[in-house]
C-alpha cells in the first residue's frame, strides 16, 4: 500500500470513529446556501478536528500543519466528502488567510495569527467586493490611513461570506490617495469586533444570509497589520485569490458527485428518465463531472476551473428543475415554514450565484484571454 493509501485509510478510519455521538447528527450539514445550519455545532466539531491535529494539513509543520503532500491533501478533502462530513466553518482562515501569511506575512504576523487559525480559535471573511469594486477588484474606493500607529479604514465591502460569524477580516483597501486601479492598494488584517465596523445581513434567493454588507466609519488596526508592503496590495490579494481554488475544490467535487447521483435516481423514480433529452443531460453532466476532476488533478489556470466548475454547478441546477417538474415551482412548507425549499430547489436557486461570486464568468474570460492566452487587452474608458 502506498503512503497516500495509507494516509486516505487513516483519514476514513478517523472519520468513522469521530463522526458519532453528538456529532453524528451535523452529518451533511452546512454548505453554500446553508451556512446558518448549526454553526456552533460544526465550529465545535472543527475545534475537535484541530485538537486531533486534522486541520491546516499542506501548512508547513514548523506553522502547526503536517506538511501534507498534494496528494495526500487531495486523498483528505475526499474522503472528508465521502463520509458525508459537515461543511467546514474555517476555510477563509485555513484555506484562504493562512497560506497567504505564510509565503507573505512577517514572523510576528505568523506567530500572532496562525496558531488561533489552526485551532479554529479565531474566524475571517474576506472583504474584498465592494459596491462598484465586485469582479472588477481594482475599482476599490474603500480607503485606510495611518494615524498615531494604526490604520483607520473607511469605506464599505459588500458579498462578505460569514462576516457575522468572524472575528478578523482581511481588507483591500486604498492606502495612497490619488492612486488608481492596481496601484496604491494595501492588504490589511481588521479586527471586527470595533465600534467602527457595522455587519447587515443580505437575504439571499434562499431566504439565508450568508453574505453580508461591512460598513468600515474610523475602524482601526495596528499599523503592523499590513501584509506586504504598503500599496503592494493588489500582488498580495491575488495571491489569495490563487488559494481559494486549491486542493479543495476536490472535496467539492464529491459533492457535485452525490447531486448528479441522487438527480439520476430521482429521474429513474418519477420517470423523468424516459424523456431522451433528460436522458441526454443526465449523461452530458456525468461527462462533466469527469472532465472537471482530470482538469483539477494536473496543474491548470485557477480562472479555467473556475469558470467550468461554477457553469457546470449551475446548469446542474437547472436540470435539477427540469426533472422534477412542476412540483418544483411550489415550495413544501413541509416545517411550517411557507418558503421551505427542497435540496434541488435550493440547489437550483443558490447555483445561480456560482458564476459570480469568487471572480464572475465574465472576468474569468478576461484573465484568460489577456494572461493566458496574450490577446490585447479590453478597452476600458
Amino acid at each position: 500500500m502506498s503512503s497516500v493509501e495509507e494516509f486516505r485509510t487513516e483519514v476514513r478510519s478517523w472519520l468513522r470513529a469521530h463522526l458519532t455521538g453528538e456529532f453524528a447528527a451535523l452529518k451533511g450539514r452546512g454548505g453554500p446556501g446553508r451556512e446558518h445550519e448549526a454553526f456552533a455545532e460544526r465550529l465545535a466539531w472543527e475545534r475537535h478536528m484541530a485538537a486531533h491535529g486534522w486541520t491546516c494539513l499542506g501548512w508547513p509543520v514548523e506553522h502547526g500543519g503536517r506538511g501534507a503532500s498534494i496528494e495526500e491533501q487531495i486523498a483528505f478533502h475526499e474522503e472528508y466528502a465521502l463520509a458525508d462530513a459537515p461543511a467546514r466553518v474555517n476555510h477563509i482562515g485555513e484555506q484562504l488567510l493562512g497560506p497567504t501569511l505564510i509565503a507573505h506575512g512577517t514572523e510576528q504576523q505568523k506567530r500572532r495569527f496562525l496558531p488561533p487559525i489552526r485551532a479554529v480559535e479565531e474566524l475571517w471573511c474576506q472583504g474584498y467586493s465592494e459596491p462598484d469594486a465586485g469582479s472588477d477588484l481594482a475599482n476599490v474606493r474603500t480607503r485606510a490611513a495611518l494615524h498615531d500607529g494604526e490604520w483607520v479604514v473607511d469605506g464599505q465591502k459588500t458579498w462578505t461570506s460569514l462576516a457575522h460569524e468572524a472575528q478578523w477580516c482581511f481588507v483591500v483597501a486604498r492606502t495612497e490617495p490619488g492612486s488608481r486601479r492596481h496601484a496604491g492598494l494595501s492588504y490589511l488584517l481588521v479586527p471586527m469586533d470595533q465600534p467602527g465596523v457595522e455587519v447587515r445581513p443580505i437575504v439571499q434567493l434562499t431566504g439565508t444570509s450568508e453574505f453580508n454588507e461591512v460598513f468600515f466609519d474610523g475602524a482601526r488596526t495596528d499599523a503592523a497589520h499590513v501584509v506586504g508592503a504598503p500599496g503592494d496590495g493588489w500582488n498580495i490579494a491575488m495571491a489569495t485569490l490563487g488559494y481559494e481554488r486549491g486542493v479543495s475544490t476536490l472535496g467539492q467535487q464529491v459533492g457535485f458527485r452525490r447531486e448528479l447521483e441522487a438527480l439520476a435516481e430521482l429521474a429513474r423514480t418519477n420517470g423523468a428518465i424516459a424523456d431522451p433529452l433528460i436522458r441526454d443531460r443526465l449523461v452530458q453532466a456525468w461527462i462533466g463531472l469527469e472532465t472537471m476532476r482530470a482538469t483539477a488533478l494536473r496543474p491548470a489556470a485557477p480562472s479555467v476551473a473556475k469558470l467550468y466548475w461554477a457553469r457546470w454547478h449551475r446548469d446542474l441546477g437547472e436540470l435539477a428543475m427540469d426533472v422534477c417538474g412542476a412540483p418544483s415551482l411550489l415550495a413544501a412548507g413541509a416545517h411550517g415554514d411557507p418558503y421551505d425549499l427542497d435540496d434541488r430547489q435550493r440547489l437550483f436557486l443558490f447555483s445561480r450565484a456560482d458564476t459570480i461570486y469568487a471572480g464572475s464568468d465574465e472576468i474569468q474570460r478576461n484573465l484568460i484571454a489577456e494572461r493566458i492566452l496574450g490577446l490585447p487587452k479590453e478597452v476600458r474608458a
